[in-house]
């Protein structure tokens, strides 16, 4: 009898489209055969619109969009929670805020479906760079220096906190909105202006930010796929034509060079994957995650940050990793999907009463 899958993704979040490219790519690769698949659109609104279940591959982003598909407002979140087929298991295919940061894994935890992925803790831990930072460092792992603050803060301190990030750090530095992946809203800055401007542009998208340390070294990134035991696939590195790896260079203008495996010692190997493992249990995570390091002339080796829904396309790194691990794309979904369900039947095993 074949799985009710869900597919879920669009969502309230700056990342909207980029949730659109991986649920079209998803389509083309899972098994009609073993699977039943419902699509669940969620607009920029935030507004739920399952739709009926796919019979084929999906060839167009339009057709993802299933903006008629629902009701009114109202009833928008009831639908899906009222589907006539529940789904046996969820595959969230969100980027960014409202999806990818564990909100919508607690809908899943509250309706009790097993969903694919991090759980609630590892997705918003993980979603935050600041504390993800901060779990980092209690797990004693190497990373760049950095300072954070809110928008708040900004607002009433500008002066002071453009002292202590010129007295904490040095140019060239990165700005970040703490809570969006996909390089949307960082910027590289050079001098206290370019500083003033790229913060505030980051807090276009975030109500905190962080500022860290630029590095000279190379980007390697490793994908760790599993949950109480997860597997390291091989390392790979990032060769991005402009000054950073920003979204133009992730999504639109394809210069970026992925080199699979990358060239690296087989003592670093060993230590990034020995980071990767710790930060992975530090933040709790299951099913995946992409953990993102910098390399330096020396072999230093310092973790950037982990991704917990990482770009999911057949050419986006997380599935290239593994493809050159020995793992397909269409393997990768069957593999995420069996570790939703493994895992959704280990807590079945937690008693909820004193008896």
């Amino acid at each position: 009898m074949k799985k009710k899958l869900g597919l879920v993704y669009g969502g309230k979040s700056a990342e909207h489209e980029v949730s659109l490219s991986t649920a079209r790519a998803v389509t083309q690769a899972v098994d009609f055969d073993a699977y039943e698949v419902t699509p669940i659109y969620i607009t920029l609104a935030g507004e739920w619109r399952p739709g009926v279940p796919l019979t084929a591959p999906v060839q167009t982003i339009e057709e993802l969009r299933l903006e008629g598909a629902g009701q009114d407002e109202s009833d928008s979140i009831a639908q899906f929670l009222n589907l006539p087929n529940k789904p046996d298991v969820v595959l969230p295919l969100l980027h960014g805020t409202n999806g990818e940061d564990g909100t919508v894994q607690g809908l899943f935890e509250v309706m009790n479906i097993p969903y694919a992925g991090n759980g609630v803790l590892a997705s918003s831990a993980g979603m935050d760079k600041v504390v993800m930072k901060q779990l980092f460092a209690q797990a004693g792992l190497a990373q760049v220096p950095y300072i954070h603050f809110i928008r708040t803060d900004w607002t009433n301190n500008e002066s002071r906190l453009l002292d202590a990030a010129e007295q904490t750090l040095q140019y060239p530095v990165f700005v970040k909105p703490a809570n969006l992946g996909s390089s949307v809203g960082i910027s590289r800055a050079d001098s206290r202006s370019s500083l003033k401007k790229a913060i505030d542009f980051a807090l276009k998208f975030d109500r905190k930010i962080i500022i860290e340390q630029g590095v000279t070294a190379r980007e390697i990134e490793m994908g760790v796929l599993g949950n109480d035991e997860p597997a390291c696939s091989v390392p790979g590195e990032i060769k991005p034509v402009a000054e950073f790896y920003d979204y133009e260079a992730k999504y639109q203008d394809g210069s970026t060079q992925l080199v699979i495996p990358a060239e690296v010692s087989d003592g670093t190997v060993a230590l990034m994957k020995d980071m990767a493992y710790r930060a992975f249990k530090v933040l709790d995570c299951s099913g995946l995650v992409r953990a993102d390091f910098f390399v330096t002339d020396t072999e230093e080796v310092l973790i950037n940050e982990v991704n917990t829904m990482p770009g999911f396309t057949p050419t986006s790194m997380f599935p290239l990793l593994w493809q050159h691990t020995g793992v397909s794309y269409p393997e990768l979904i069957d593999k995420l999907i069996e570790l939703a369900i493994a895992r959704h039947a280990e807590k079945q095993q937690i008693q909820y009463t004193m008896d």
